[in-house]
C-alpha cells in the first residue's frame, strides 16, 4: 500500500477527539468484561496483602481486576490514588475508582460500576456490591479516578469534512475503544507490510508468545516504537494524539511542507512540536476545530482499523 492511500486515513484518525486524560490513563476493555472480571470475584474473604483469589484486601483486590484486563495499578489505595484523571461522582463510569477515608486520608478503593454502585473488598464482607450513596460510604467518599475507559463514546469534531463523517457513519465503526500501543503496533506492522516473525522481544513486559511480540518487534527494529525507562512496551496504554504524531511522521518517512498549521496548545517547546507541524503541513490533522490539537487526548482505534481494511 502506497503512502499516498495510506496518508488520507490517518487524516480522518487523527481529526477525532479524544477524551482529555493523564499520560497514566490507560485503554481498556468493555464495561461487561471489566463487571464480569470484577464480579467473578464475589464472595474472596478479605485477606490484610492479600492479592489472589484466596484472599483480597482493597487495592490488593482493584490491582488483580486491572491486571486482568491488561493494566497496572499500584500497589495501595493511597497510591492507586494519584494515578489516572479525577471525576466527579456525577459522571462516574463502569472501571472508574472510588476511594474512601476509612482510617485516616486516603485507605479505600472500589471499582465503579455505573452509578451508584461500586465493587470492592470490604475487611467485613469480603468482595461484595456496595452502594456510594449509602449512610456507611457517603461521609467517607473522598473522590474518584479514571484510569481507564471502559466504553466512552466519542464524537467527530466539527473539522470534519462531510465525506469523513459519511465515511465513519457508513462503517458502522465502534468508538469505544482507544488505540493501545499493542494494537496500533500491529496495524502499522500490518499496513507497512513488515516482516513480523521474529518474536524475541526487546522489551521486559511482552514474551514471545505475545500477540504484539512481532509487529513490536518489528517497529522496534525501524525505531518507530521504543520502550520506557524500565525497558517496558506498555501495550495496553493507549497513545495520545501527540504520541500518534510522532509515530505516524517516523512510519511513513514524512517531511515538512508549506503553510503548517499552527495551533495553540503546541508551543516551539513542546516535545512534539515538530511532528505535529509535519502532519498539519502535509494536511494529515486540521486539529481539533477549536484552534488545539488536543496533545494530550487520546485517540481511537477501530475507525482506522475499518479505513485500512476497506483500501487493502
Amino acid at each position: 500500500m502506497k503512502k499516498k492511500i495510506l496518508l488520507p486515513i490517518f487524516a480522518t484518525f487523527m481529526i477525532f477527539s479524544g477524551v482529555g486524560t493523564g499520560s497514566n490513563t490507560v485503554q481498556a476493555s468493555s464495561a461487561s468484561e471489566l463487571t464480569a472480571t470484577a464480579s467473578k470475584y464475589i464472595g474472596v474473604p478479605y485477606v490484610y496483602g492479600g492479592t489472589t483469589a484466596r484472599g483480597l484486601d482493597c487495592s490488593g483486590f482493584t490491582k488483580l481486576v486491572f491486571s486482568q484486563l491488561g493494566h497496572d495499578l499500584s500497589r495501595t489505595a493511597a497510591a492507586q490514588y494519584k494515578q489516572g484523571k479525577a471525576v466527579s461522582k456525577s459522571d462516574l463510569q463502569p472501571g472508574d475508582l472510588v476511594f474512601f477515608n476509612t482510617s485516616g486520608g486516603v485507605s479505600h478503593v472500589g471499582i465503579s460500576l455505573g452509578g451508584n454502585k461500586f465493587i470492592h473488598a470490604g475487611t467485613s464482607t469480603g468482595v461484595t456490591e456496595a452502594n456510594i450513596t449509602s449512610s456507611y460510604w457517603a461521609k467517607r467518599y473522598v473522590g474518584a479516578k479514571r484510569v481507564a475507559s471502559f466504553g466512552e463514546s466519542e464524537k467527530v469534531v466539527a473539522a470534519a469534512s462531510s465525506i469523513e463523517k459519511e465515511e465513519v457513519k457508513n462503517s458502522a465503526i465502534d468508538f469505544t475503544v482507544y488505540a493501545s500501543r499493542g494494537e496500533v503496533a500491529i496495524q502499522l506492522a500490518e499496513t507497512l507490510g513488515l516482516d513480523t516473525s521474529d518474536t524475541n522481544s526487546p522489551f521486559a513486559d511482552i514474551k514471545s508468545s505475545s500477540k504484539y511480540a512481532g509487529a513490536a518487534t518489528a517497529l522496534y527494529k525501524l525505531g518507530i516504537f521504543t520502550g520506557d525507562e524500565n525497558d517496558k512496551f506498555n501495550a495496553g496504554s493507549p497513545l495520545t494524539r501527540a504520541q500518534m504524531a510522532k509515530v505516524l511522521v517516523k512510519a511513513f518517512d514524512l517531511k515538512m511542507a508549506s503553510d503548517n498549521l499552527k495551533f495553540t496548545d503546541v508551543p516551539t517547546s513542546h516535545w512534539a512540536h515538530n511532528d505535529i507541524s509535519i502532519l498539519a503541513s502535509n494536511g494529515i490533522t486540521v486539529g481539533k476545530g477549536d484552534g488545539t490539537f488536543g496533545t494530550n487526548d487520546n485517540v481511537m482505534l477501530k475507525h482506522l482499523t475499518a479505513f485500512i481494511n476497506r483500501l487493502q
